[in-house]
């Protein structure tokens, strides 16, 4: 019900159907029972036509079934603090719940006499049942796929969907166009929709200049010498083969290999002959640009038609394929596609669950496109690996980050999917007797033994492991995996609701007793005292840059020189995503541990018999101050990201001084690091890091101060 106690007629409709149809009545006998005419109740299902609370449970009465109960009880529900769900919503009972004591902690809150720390901890109460809520309102999840390139991931994918299509042959292959990695050319989603479609999220004009001109300097002249990773022109990330490939084939430019007199293949690029016509970088990125004709590259989705003659599937390959390349005349280079099929991806009715497949991971995994996923409680993160590694160095590296900066819920938000290609289970032997696995299950478990030991030294051993061969395994298997990680992620956001319910209880039941204030007044000084201690936020060592300075040396000369030219913001190399992770980390170092020990702090009080009463305060107290902790590391992170940004921006000088190093020789990395060096040196910067410093002080009071609101007052 919204605000003005009446219900939206397309939603209610739509439910309403739903049940009918499930109850076994049909329409026309259902309008009889509650003389209605079947047009009335048509146009009612509908939603066409708006409906009164009571000709709508004079219609659930009739049906009488314990789905229409349920809907009966959802209509008569009044929702004044907590937003109403949809009426289809499976934890309708467990937010209802939730909803009623808030409003019994509202109406405490709002009386006159209410002392301050007593309302402080209504209040409290009051927005952790709305956080909780939102949670599990929300019923959208994505599914990312994270792993280097090549591992399988679209291919996984692919398989576990059903999106396959049989070729000539009568072999089934992929929808997603797949081969040694490096195919695609930018993030793809997948979603269930209306019909089979391809939508496009396109580059900007000004990206794709950018993208040119990386083309270029690889045509015009290589790397020049400035890779010092041994890497050719091709392999580097300043220009990736796949962005190379789709540029060419949108100017007409793609490589040839045409069959000589002799049989053999000869190879011709017209790029190079371009640049021999066009010598310098900006005639060959006008040419190029010419030849693209952006201007008419203006569509941004495209939908199945029976009428082309091809089966949904094999049409959906090929349009992708098409766009993923360049080699669509109607579409631009895409930033990101979504593909769209009438199908369900997942099979958990529940939910509505997008599948992300993320650009492969090549080198560099400090990228904001992959870490984002790790700190979303909407998205499950999937670590994928190879079998022979697992658990990978990429998804051991990209959890030693999440930790480093405060990330926590992994083990509800990340899993592992290990991809075995066929025989390596069975290759698998005891490491204690050495003798080889009987069958491919075994194989699994010993491997999982041996990536949990792996992830240990993080404190990750409890993260969940998956297996998929997608050669031999039955789909269900990871969709079951999927299936059971995102209950998982929903039974936390469930569990929070129960935590905040029982604390608000509790509350309201012992806030009159005289004894039960005496012992928080007790069990309140001890928190007192040690916020008192903890007030002064300590010195690290450690700058904002540190992580910045390290990839610029991790990554290829080419990313680094592409990240250069555009201000710093390019997706292999960000400089706002690496300070704003430089920025988060150090307050990490400065207060996780204090945090950590708050909540040790609070579980002795709490196991302590005396201070039995004062549980539910210790409690609320420990998620005060870990929920402000969080808002602290996200504000800090901000910050990071958007004052450094902005200087950086407005830096030409420094730009240019960084561009103008490519082209002189080895060491490259190294002279733009220590351009780099010296900027964040000077005292301007200096001056912003310790701007950062003052704002993570002010957050750490203004948390340490919800802590103390909720205390009583001490008696002296």
């Amino acid at each position: 019900m919204d605000d003005q106690g009446t219900f939206n007629a397309i939603e209610l409709g739509r439910y309403l159907m739903q049940v009918r149809e499930r109850s076994g009545v049909k329409q026309g006998d259902l309008a009889k029972r509650v003389s209605l005419s079947p047009a009335v109740l048509s146009r009612i299902e509908s939603g066409e036509r708006a409906v009164s609370v009571q000709e709508i449970q004079d219609i659930l009465e009739q049906l009488a079934t314990p789905e229409a109960e349920e809907l009966s009880r959802a209509l008569a529900r009044a929702w004044k603090v907590l937003p109403r769900p949809s009426l289809d919503h499976p934890d309708q009972e467990c937010l209802w719940l939730a909803e009623q004591v808030a409003v019994e902690l509202a109406e405490l809150r709002d009386k006159p006499d209410t002392p301050h720390a007593f309302e402080r901890r209504l209040t409290e109460y009051i927005e952790e049942l709305k956080r909780a809520a939102a949670l599990l309102l929300k019923r959208d999840h994505q599914i990312a796929l994270i792993g280097s390139i090549g591992i399988g991931k679209s291919t996984a994918i692919c398989k576990m969907t059903g999106l396959e299509t049989p070729r000539e042959d009568g072999a089934m292959i992929p929808v997603l166009e797949v081969g040694g990695g490096g195919v695609t050319v930018c993030e793809v989603h997948l979603r269930t929709g209306p019909e089979f479609g391809v939508i496009v999220e396109p580059r900007s004009d000004d990206e794709i200049r950018q993208d040119v001109a990386d083309l270029a300097d690889h045509v015009l002249k290589g790397s020049g010498g400035d890779d010092e990773d041994g890497q050719s022109a091709s392999e580097s990330q300043g220009i990736s083969k796949e962005v190379a490939r789709a540029l060419r084939n949108l100017a007409g430019l793609a490589v040839q290999r045409p069959k000589g007199p002799d049989g053999k293949r000869t190879t011709v690029d017209p790029a190079k002959s371009l640049a021999e016509e066009f010598p310098t970088q900006r005639e060959f990125v006008v040419e190029v640009l010419t030849r693209m004709e952006l201007h008419r590259r203006d569509r941004r989705d495209v939908w199945y038609d029976s009428a082309c003659g091809k089966s949904p599937k094999a049409w959906l390959r090929e349009t992708f394929s098409d766009i993923n390349n360049g080699r669509h005349p109607e579409f631009t280079l895409p930033k990101r596609i979504e593909v769209v099929v009438p199908e369900q991806l997942l099979k958990a009715s529940d939910l509505t669950v997008r599948i992300i497949d993320t650009k492969g991971i090549d080198r560099n995994v400090a990228r904001q496109d992959i870490e984002g996923h790790l700190d979303d409680p909407h998205t499950l993160a999937v670590l994928c690996s190879g079998f022979p590694n697992a658990p990978g160095a990429e998804a051991r590296l990209l959890l030693e980050r999440a930790k480093e900066i405060g990330i926590r819920g992994l083990e509800a938000n990340a899993a592992l999917l290990i991809l075995p290609r066929p025989g390596d289970a069975l290759a698998m032997k005891d490491d204690a007797t050495g003798i080889p696995v009987e069958n491919t299950e075994e194989g699994y478990e010993l491997k999982a033994e041996q990536a949990a030991m792996a992830l240990e030294p993080l404190g990750m051993q409890r993260l969940a492991i998956g297996f998929y061969n997608a050669n031999e395994d039955l789909s269900t298997r990871v969709q079951e995996f999927f299936i059971e990680r995102l209950t998982y992620a929903r039974d936390v956001f469930r569990d929070r609701i129960q935590q905040a319910v029982t604390g608000g209880r509790s509350l309201l039941k012992n806030h009159g007793e005289e004894r039960v204030r005496a012992v928080l007044r007790d069990a309140g000084e001890s928190l007192r005292a040690w916020t008192q201690i903890h007030s002064k936020v300590p010195s690290v060592s450690g700058h904002v840059q540190e992580n910045l300075l390290a990839q610029i040396q991790n990554a290829y000369a080419a990313t680094v020189r592409a990240s250069v030219r555009r201000e710093g913001e390019w997706p292999q190399l960000s400089y706002s995503h690496l300070i704003g992770f430089g920025a988060r980390r150090l307050a990490v170092l400065a207060l996780g541990k204090a945090v950590e020990g708050f909540a040790e702090h609070c579980k002795i009080l709490a196991a302590t018999p005396r201070y039995a009463e004062a549980v539910s305060l210790l409690a609320q107290a420990e998620r005060v101050l870990s929920a402000s902790y969080e808002e602290l590391l996200r504000k800090a992170q901000l910050m990071g990201q958007t004052e450094f940004k902005d200087a950086l921006r407005a830096d030409s000088s420094f730009w240019q001084a960084c561009i103008s190093e490519w082209g002189k020789g080895y060491g490259y990395k190294t002279r733009v690091a220590e351009h780099n060096r010296v900027w964040f040196d000077d005292e301007a910067r200096r001056t912003m890091e310790a701007e950062l410093l003052s704002l993570i002080e002010r957050e750490w009071t203004r948390a340490l101060q919800g802590v103390t609101d909720l205390l009583e007052p001490s008696e002296s």
